[in-house]
């Protein structure tokens, strides 16, 4: 039988959290009293994470798992989840237990009453440093203000997608991807379900300092042309100063011929400040330009090692 819901975890060198992870995961599973399929997702993991992916699909047919050929990053991971998918419901979370299964459910009631995106919203962040809370937080805001479209703050992945918007999802063919946005850009109706986000059970995290800048970049760069304005705003207004400047120099070079702001000093910041502005307006150009240029190559999304759990006529979209 089709299942009704589909399940997805995309998963990178958690080898100590898989089995508690699976446990329970299992017991939601077992009090749907509807069939459900766990789609495991190994993201190139270093550790014995697909060892005991293998084990845990001889174990249960009801789990499956994908294994990229290689590290292709965690929103590529959900992708390829979503891509496999057959179930009418998806939802999406992450290994670490930092997403509670127990609120699936709450997740699936809201999608019964017709709501086809519903997100799991955080209002607490358990054991995360100040700056990480401050950094998150100042992020959605400044993503709210900047992106095309509303995207909900304080939100992850973890999420319960409608069949309808995962479709269209899997039809989407950018290569530079962002889960969260793209679920708010397609519409129809969402609502949310709120949390409290327990601290990760087990390991590193994965998500550091530098891959959390990056996805920043990638979401403000994906669905927002804010930056390239900011870019021509930077250029008027420094015409408009350097213009000034030049009325200014003339009239100390006639009036004021002996004032130490016509010197070198002088000169030396208005080229320091005119060049820093070209290599902002320059990087930014940069990043759109290098989305381009990931665009028009078209390669996969991700390359597939191993695949198991899935009947036979499933390909790879």
């Amino acid at each position: 039988m089709p299942p009704t819901y589909s399940l997805i975890v995309p998963i990178f060198n958690e080898e100590e959290t898989i089995n508690v992870l699976y446990a329970r995961v299992r017991a939601v599973m077992d009090s749907l009293g509807e069939p459900v399929e766990l789609i495991l997702v190994n993201d190139g993991s270093r550790d014995q994470s697909l060892k005991l992916m293998r084990e845990l699909q001889r174990q249960d047919s009801s789990v499956c798992y994908l294994s990229l050929a290689r590290n292709f990053g965690h929103q590529i991971a959900v992708t390829a989840g979503l891509n496999f998918a057959r179930g009418q419901a998806v939802i999406v979370l992450d290994a670490d237990l930092q997403d509670p299964p127990e609120l699936i459910p709450e997740l699936i009631a809201q999608w019964r009453q017709g709501y086809q995106v519903v997100y799991a919203q955080r209002t607490k962040r358990k054991q995360e440093s100040w700056f990480k809370k401050l950094t998150a937080y100042l992020f959605y805001r400044l993503l709210q203000r900047l992106a095309d479209v509303t995207i909900p703050a304080d939100t992850g992945d973890f999420c319960l997608m409608d069949r309808q918007v995962v479709d269209l999802l899997n039809r989407m063919p950018e290569q530079n991807r962002y889960i969260r946005g793209l679920r708010s850009w397609v519409g129809f109706t969402q609502t949310a379900v709120l949390f409290e986000r327990d601290a990760r059970y087990a390991g590193e995290v994965k998500y550091t300092f530098r891959k959390s800048l990056r996805l920043a970049i990638n979401s403000l760069i994906s669905f927002s042309k804010v930056p390239l304005r900011l870019s021509t705003y930077l250029g008027l207004f420094t015409a408009a100063l350097a213009l000034g400047m030049v009325v200014l120099v003339l009239y100390w070079r006639l009036h004021q011929p002996h004032s130490p702001l016509t010197g070198l000093a002088a000169i030396v910041i208005a080229i320091l400040f005119l060049g820093s502005v070209q290599l902002v307006c320059i990087g930014i150009l940069g990043e759109y330009i290098g989305r381009i240029y990931e665009e028009v190559k078209g390669r996969p999304l991700y390359t597939l090692a191993e695949v198991a759990g899935f009947e036979p006529t499933v390909t790879k979209k």
